[in-house]
């Protein structure tokens, strides 16, 4: 077994000290809940408001396309209202995640809205790949709606 000189010892345990202090360095900045649920708030309500301005914007054929998704579940009257109300809440419920306001109303009618996504998906026969995407931004905003803005 070869033998090491104190030189390399010393090496040694400063290379593994400067690891440890960057492994410190690292832990302490994950360790900021308070950023990751803005990061969370922030992302996904700019993702939504992607998803929602195109419906928003595409009047009320679109809106009627969109309405007509809650007829699995019975609602077949006013399919544009309700198509508009689904593209009003993702936009405006994205704009109140990016903006921290009213973060659990806004979730509340993002959960609206993905529920009845996740609905429409698997009276369809979706593949679970398809209703995965709704269902998992279902449960975020169910989360969001216990989790609030976390300013306080």
């Amino acid at each position: 077994m070869p033998r090491h000189s104190p030189h390399h010892l010393f090496l040694v345990s400063h290379v593994d000290e400067q690891k440890k202090q960057l492994i410190q360095k690292i832990q302490k900045l994950f360790k900021k809940p308070k950023l990751g649920l803005l990061l969370l708030r922030v992302l996904l309500g700019a993702i939504m408001v992607a998803h929602g301005f195109p419906k928003l914007k595409g009047g009320s054929d679109a809106w009627e396309s969109l309405g007509s998704q809650l007829a699995p579940l019975g609602i077949t009257f006013f399919p544009v209202a309700w198509g508009f109300l689904a593209a009003l809440a993702e936009f405006m419920g994205g704009l109140l995640l990016i903006f921290g306001i009213y973060i659990r109303v806004a979730a509340c009618a993002l959960l609206g809205v993905m529920a009845v996504a996740t609905w429409y998906h698997i009276n369809a026969g979706d593949k679970f790949y398809e209703v995965s995407h709704p269902l998992a931004l279902g449960c975020v905003f169910l989360a969001l709606m216990f989790i609030g803005s976390g300013k306080k």
